[in-house]
């Protein structure tokens, strides 16, 4: 290699050196922010009192005979933080065949359930057998609780109506037996939106 080549190629070497040493040297303003955040989740919390406001639902009747009836009514409140979109009810049961004679009777089939929003009258279910309640939407819109003690949209009280249904023919297999039940109600939320 010539010796014009040996210094052209040194003055380039030293050339990009010094644009490395520069570049690593270079100097700008700068400033920043920072912002601290949260996020929280809201509730949805629903609860249940019955007619005289007890904090357990008991709708439990002893000695029933075809045709009785017996009336209840049950608030259901929205305790939580969130608006409420609906609440619906499923029922969960299981018949007790003391004598094992129900010959595929299902004594649920028999027992008669009405239910009403009171306040608007509306009918949720005219009376339909305990046996076939499911996905029913009681209640709608319930607002979140606020300190407004006369604040009514948190709330919708139901009246349910059980009767044990005399059919007019011989119902005598089902003397003695009994049906433990649980009524669910499950809340939905709103749809999300832009917050």
């Amino acid at each position: 290699m010539s010796i014009k080549k040996k210094l052209g190629m040194g003055a380039l070497t030293a050339a990009l050196g010094i644009s490395l040493i520069g570049g690593g040297t270079y100097a700008y303003f700068s400033d920043t922010e920072v912002t601290n955040n949260e996020f929280t989740a809201g509730t949805l919390d629903i609860n249940l009192k019955g007619t005289d406001d007890r904090e357990e639902v008991d709708l439990s009747i002893d000695n029933m005979k075809p045709g009785d009836w017996k009336v209840h009514q049950i608030r259901v409140y929205n305790e939580g933080s969130l608006d409420v979109k609906d609440v619906t009810l499923n029922v969960d049961y299981e018949v007790i065949d003391v004598d094992s004679n129900n010959v595929g009777e299902d004594f649920a089939d028999h027992i008669l359930v009405n239910i009403m929003k009171l306040g608007s009258n509306e009918v949720v279910a005219d009376w339909v057998p305990l046996s076939d309640i499911e996905d029913l939407i009681v209640a709608e819109d319930l607002k979140p609780k606020s300190n407004n003690p006369y604040q009514t949209d948190h709330r919708q009280t139901l009246r349910f109506d059980f009767k044990f249904n005399d059919n007019g023919e011989d119902q005598n297999i089902f003397q003695g037996d009994s049906i433990d039940f649980n009524l669910s109600f499950e809340a939905s939320q709103k749809d999300g939106e832009p917050r």
